[in-house]
């Protein structure tokens, strides 16, 4: 597998931005370490263009006939490698060198069926999935852990689409459509799409939390659909108002209080995890892919109760927490570093750490796998501003990973495991093994 070619401008008018981007990859497709025909691509652009999405991938698959698969969607703002593109007409694309048995584009007129296969011949097995959503699709969530389940690690990676305008997935296939479904445009309003691949495309895949928590994890006692009326046995009202000094007397100050806070959710401990004590979550720790980060959305003083934006389990456990740039950062970094953990030699890991702290960004990886591609998909409410800088969240990655073909978009909720989360990035990075020196 050869490195991913990819490609990305912004110009006010789209045809100027394609060619800019047409140019960049078939500059890179003639260098000898990257693919002269990859045959999958993944395109995204940002709200300026949602309206002209039709055109867009009719223009670019007339442009690079060589590419028979395409999978995207639209965000408020779309990534690069070191490169943020917000409130700006851009476009990003990357071409992938998968063989055709390695994937399968799925859509609504292509559903990935439950077995992995889409006509029900052809053997394909769904081993992981990118997934782009539209988050007006009823049940969005339950749609998202259905396709993880047509996976056979139960994991899936991707977003919900972003737009201030019209909202487009891109998804053509090359293996064609369900029949009786008519003639397939490529660009789908609502739903779900993506693209499966096969076990024998290898990803490592991280997420990286956007929020801190600023109380101790309580056990959640007495919870009923999005209502939480018992902590620890305390009733749930009480236990916020008393930890944050709040009072209901005094509604504005409460209410401003709240704006600020979050709920860090986490699922019952699965009966057959190791007996003993559970680890306490430090006030200034950090949390992991197991916890869903949502809103305090109401109060209700007579049932002593608060309402989160999430179907809350009873069982489980919750923590108050508030955004951080600065814990967004160093979690970024962590996962960043896992990447490269899992591809380096034991010995390298020190002179990483080290290169990373001086600021040496091009530094290669050096173990038996290396990185081909990456896709990464962040929260629209991240991104530079929330980091302190233009493309400062690319930054910290290109910093981490090195010079990476990488493609992605600022999401409305992202995808990861079998969950949507929120305030999260999700970094996948596709590996192949390294060339003999």
């Amino acid at each position: 597998m050869k490195l991913f070619s990819h490609a990305h401008a912004t110009h006010p008018q789209w045809r100027m931005a394609a060619a800019m981007v047409l140019a960049q990859l078939r500059a890179q497709m003639a260098l000898p370490d990257h693919a002269a025909s990859p045959p999958l691509a993944l395109l995204y652009i940002t709200d300026h263009y949602a309206e002209e999405a039709q055109a867009i991938l009719e223009h670019l698959s007339a442009e690079l006939p060589e590419v028979t698969d395409w999978a995207g969607t639209v965000g408020v703002g779309i990534a690069a490698n070191n490169v943020e593109y917000f409130d700006e007409p851009a476009m990003a694309v990357m071409l992938c060198d998968l063989a055709p048995d390695q994937y399968r584009v799925f859509s609504g007129v292509a559903p990935l069926s439950a077995s992995g296969r889409e006509d029900g011949s052809d053997g394909f097995e769904a081993h992981t999935a990118l997934v782009h959503a539209d988050g007006g699709t009823p049940e969005v969530a339950e749609l998202i852990t259905e396709i993880a389940e047509r996976t056979s690690t139960g994991y899936v990676f991707g977003g919900l689409a972003s737009s201030r305008s019209a909202v487009a997935q891109f998804a053509v296939g090359s293996i064609g459509t369900l029949r009786g479904q008519g003639a397939a445009t490529g660009v789908f309003r609502g739903g779900l799409s993506g693209v499966a691949f096969a076990p024998s495309v290898d990803v490592i895949s991280r997420v990286t939390q956007g929020a801190q928590p600023v109380d101790r994890e309580r056990r959640i006692t007495e919870a009923d659909g999005n209502q939480v009326f018992r902590l620890d046995g305390e009733p749930a009202l009480g236990v916020l108002l008393e930890r944050f000094g709040l009072s209901l007397d005094r509604l504005p100050e409460t209410v401003a209080r709240l704006r600020t806070l979050l709920v860090g959710l986490r699922e019952p401990e699965e009966p057959s995890h190791r007996p003993g004590p559970r680890p306490a979550l430090r006030v200034k720790g950090q949390f992991g892919a197991d916890v869903l980060v949502r809103h305090i959305i109401g109060l209700d003083p007579t049932r002593g109760s608060i309402a989160v934006a999430e179907r809350v389990p009873e069982g489980g456990y919750l923590a108050f927490c508030e955004r951080s740039a600065q814990a967004a950062r160093a979690d970024l970094m962590r996962v960043c570093a896992e990447v490269r953990e899992e591809l380096e030699p034991e010995e390298a890991v020190m002179t990483l750490a080290t290169a990373v702290s001086a600021g040496e960004s091009d530094a290669s990886p050096l173990g038996a796998r290396r990185m081909v591609g990456a896709v990464y998909v962040s929260c629209a409410g991240r991104g530079g501003p929330h980091f302190g800088a233009p493309s400062a969240e690319m930054q910290i990655v290109r910093h981490a990973l090195g010079d990476v073909p990488l493609v992605g978009f600022f999401a409305g909720g992202e995808i990861a495991h079998h969950r949507l989360y929120g305030y999260t990035g999700v970094l996948t990075v596709f590996t192949a093994a390294a060339e003999a020196t």
